[in-house]
C-alpha cells in the first residue's frame, strides 16, 4: 500500500471534494435515523426476516429502563421500540470496543424484559424482547460470520427453552471480502457501514426503506444544527480513540521498561552468582593443596573462562 506523503496528500484533497455526509455508525446519525418509523420498520424487519409490510407499526419509548431500588444500576439504551404485538426491541450502534459487552448486552435485554411487570401481575404478561447489536468492531472470535442470533437453547438437542429473548450481532468489520447472494440485512449492513455518498446511494437504489434513511442522512446533514451536534459526538470518539490509543502505548512502553530491567536485573545477577561460585571454587581448591597452575586450568575447564580472565580470577581470589 501506498502511503507516501504525496498519495495522502491526494486522497486528503479528495476528501475535501466530496460532500459532507454523516455516517450510520455515529450515535447521533444512527438516533435520527430511528426517529424514522418507516426506516425503523425496515431495519426491524431486515433483521428478524420479515416483510416490512408485515410490522403495522412500530413506537419509540423512553430508553432509559426503571430502577427498583437507588443502588440497583440504571440502563440506558440507544433506541428502544415496542411493536404492534407489543414485541419489544433495543437497538445500539456501538462504534468502539466494549469491554464486557455481552454481560451489558445481557443485562439490559433481561432488565428490558423484567421492566414489563409490576406487583400483582402475572406472568404471561411478559412479552418478547429483541437486543439488536450493530457492532464497527469484530466481537465474536469463533466465527468470520458477520451476523450472529442467539437463543435460549438446550445444550444436546438444541431445543428452543423460550423465544422471549433474542440476540442479534451484527458486526461491520467483517463485511470486508463478503460476496455471498445479498438480501435484506445485507443490504442494510452494507449502507450502515458506507462511508461514501456512494455507498450509501448503491444501497437506496436497492431498497426503498434504506432509501428513506439515505434521505434523511442527507437532510441532516445539511442542518447545520445538526451537524454541529454530530462533528461534537464524532471528535468525542476520536478523543476517545487517542485517549486509549496513548493509554495503550504508555502501557506497552512501561512492560518494555520493566522486562528490560527484569532482564539486566537477572544478568547482574547471574553474574554475581558466577563471581561468587568462582570464589568459592579458588578457596576449594586451595583448601586441597592445588597449586597456582592447577587451580587456573580448574578454572579454565570448568567455567569457561579463557587464560588471562582465570588469572584474573585468581588473582583477586587467591
Amino acid at each position: 500500500m501506498d502511503n507516501s506523503p504525496k498519495t495522502n496528500a491526494i486522497q486528503n484533497e479528495n476528501k475535501k471534494t466530496e460532500p459532507f455526509i454523516m455516517l450510520p455508525t455515529i450515535d447521533f446519525c444512527f438516533k435520527e435515523l430511528m426517529c424514522s418509523e418507516k426506516v425503523r420498520k425496515g431495519l426491524i424487519a431486515a433483521f428478524l426476516n420479515l416483510d416490512p409490510k408485515e410490522i403495522q407499526e412500530t413506537e419509540l419509548l423512553n430508553t432509559a429502563l426503571r430502577k427498583k431500588t437507588e443502588n440497583e444500576k440504571l440502563g440506558i439504551l440507544d433506541v428502544r421500540v415496542r411493536m404492534h404485538d407489543n414485541t419489544q426491541v433495543d437497538l445500539e450502534m456501538q462504534v468502539l470496543p466494549f469491554h464486557c459487552w455481552e454481560e451489558r448486552t445481557l443485562f439490559y435485554t433481561c432488565k428490558m424484559y423484567t421492566d414489563q411487570i409490576v406487583s400483582g401481575d402475572n406472568y404471561d404478561v411478559l412479552v418478547k424482547c429483541i437486543q439488536i447489536s450493530i457492532l464497527d468492531f469484530a466481537f465474536l472470535k469463533d466465527t468470520d460470520a458477520w451476523y450472529s442470533c442467539f437463543h435460549l437453547r438446550e445444550d444436546q438437542r438444541g431445543s428452543l427453552y423460550s423465544d422471549k429473548l433474542e440476540l442479534h450481532v451484527l458486526e461491520l468489520p467483517k463485511l470486508v471480502g463478503q460476496e455471498e447472494p445479498e438480501n435484506e440485512l445485507l443490504q442494510w449492513a452494507k449502507f450502515l457501514n458506507g462511508k461514501r455518498e456512494e455507498d450509501f446511494k448503491e444501497m437506496a437504489e436497492k431498497n426503498e426503506y434504506i432509501n428513506e434513511a439515505y434521505q434523511i442522512i442527507k437532510h441532516i446533514s445539511e442542518d447545520e444544527r445538526k451537524r454541529y451536534e454530530y462533528e461534537s459526538r464524532e471528535k468525542a470518539i476520536r478523543d476517545h480513540n487517542h485517549i486509549l490509543y496513548m493509554a495503550k502505548k504508555e502501557v506497552k512502553e512501561a512492560k518494555e521498561k520493566a522486562e528490560e530491567e527484569r532482564k539486566k536485573a537477572l544478568a547482574k545477577g547471574l553474574a554475581d552468582g558466577l563471581e561468587e561460585s568462582i570464589k568459592l571454587f579458588i578457596h576449594y581448591n586451595l583448601s586441597e593443596g592445588y597449586l597456582h597452575e592447577r587451580i587456573v586450568e580448574n578454572l579454565k575447564k570448568c567455567f569457561n573462562l579463557d587464560h588471562d580472565s582465570a588469572e584474573e580470577y585468581y588473582d583477586k581470589y587467591k
